[in-house]
């Protein structure tokens, strides 16, 4: 998805043809393409902390179950 440039381009500043007519096509792209990055970088770290908060979670509830049938 990314776009290649060849060796003998240089990267474009952002922002640097905002003022013609018409042309914002790609910054709605650009856009939308980093809305969709952060959305889905917010649900991994999401599913990470889900997956280390529900470690303690099970281990406490299976402390209960054993001291459940201790007494």
């Amino acid at each position: 998805m990314a776009q290649r440039l060849k060796r003998w381009e240089s990267p474009r500043r952002q922002g640097r043809n905002d003022k013609g007519k018409g042309g914002s096509a790609r910054q709605r792209q650009l856009k939308k393409q980093q809305q969709m990055l952060r959305k889905k970088l917010k649900q991994q770290e999401q599913q990470r902390g889900r997956e280390i908060n529900l470690f303690p979670l099970i281990f406490v509830i299976s402390e209960q179950i054993k001291s459940d049938r201790v007494v």
